[in-house]
């Protein structure tokens, strides 16, 4: 049976191959779980920040009477 390293806590650890690739395969999976949260928090505060900082927030209702300047 093949056996591999891993760094768990700074310290190396010898380990089967299976373990090994399970455990690389965890690490990356929260990695890219991380990278996702980041980036979508960065685009929402861009977009979201970017509107709530012009000051033009306006309900629904006063959309449409700006429309409909008739009425």
């Amino acid at each position: 049976m093949s056996k591999d390293t891993i760094n768990v806590g700074g310290e190396e650890k010898v380990v089967r191959e299976d373990t090994a690739k399970s455990y690389r395969g965890t690490m990356w999976a929260l990695i890219s779980v991380g990278a996702f949260v980041i980036i979508a928090a960065i685009l929402f505060f861009v977009f979201f920040g970017s509107s709530v900082g012009d000051g033009d927030l306006q309900s629904p209702k006063e959309i449409e009477q700006k429309r409909q300047p008739g009425q």
